[in-house]
Parts: C-alpha cells; structure tokens; sequence
C-alpha cells in the first residue's frame, strides 16, 4: 500500500502515496464508532502524499479527525489543512 504512486487526493500532485484511514485505526475499537459507523466505513480511507498525512496528524488528534473529518470533502473545507495542502502542493516533489 505505501508505495503506490499517484495523485494525491489533498494536494494533487503525482507522487507516492499513503493509505490515511478517514477514521483513525485507534477509534475503531471504542464503542461509539463500532455503533455508528460499519465495518466498510470505518476501513474506509483515501490515498494522500507522505507531507499531506503527515500535516492533517500534526494538525488534529485522532478523536477529532474521526468525529468531524471523516470524509475527504471535510478535510478539504477545513480552513487550516486547505491553506496547508495549497502550500504542499507548491512543494517539489521527492521521489
């Protein structure tokens, strides 16, 4: 999974990606998150830059990405991460 390359799904530029689970692995085994979400949804992820993953982490803890960015649109939208992943993919990519 790690070295799959293509268009990273937050700063569009073609690179190696990551797997980022939109909820966090370490949520899946709290009881809120098994009653409201499936299994399907909660393996669910999308395929993002190396300095994007790395960013939305540095940016928000795992309960908060897993209660109020569960999907990529939201993430798209925050304020912090859009400015932050304009900035990345302003950045030379390294192969």
């Amino acid at each position: 999974m790690a070295n799959k390359v293509g268009k990273c799904s937050c700063c569009n530029r073609e690179t190696r990606l990551t797997y980022h689970h939109l909820i966090p692995k370490k949520m899946h085994r709290r009881t809120y998150f098994k009653k409201h979400f499936s299994k399907a949804e909660l393996q669910g992820g999308i395929y993002i830059c190396r300095q994007c993953h790395s960013g939305i982490h540095r940016f928000y803890d795992e309960m908060t990405l897993a209660k109020h960015y569960s999907n990529l649109q939201l993430l798209l939208d925050d304020e912090q991460l859009s400015a932050f992943f304009q900035w990345v993919s302003k950045q030379r990519v390294r192969v």
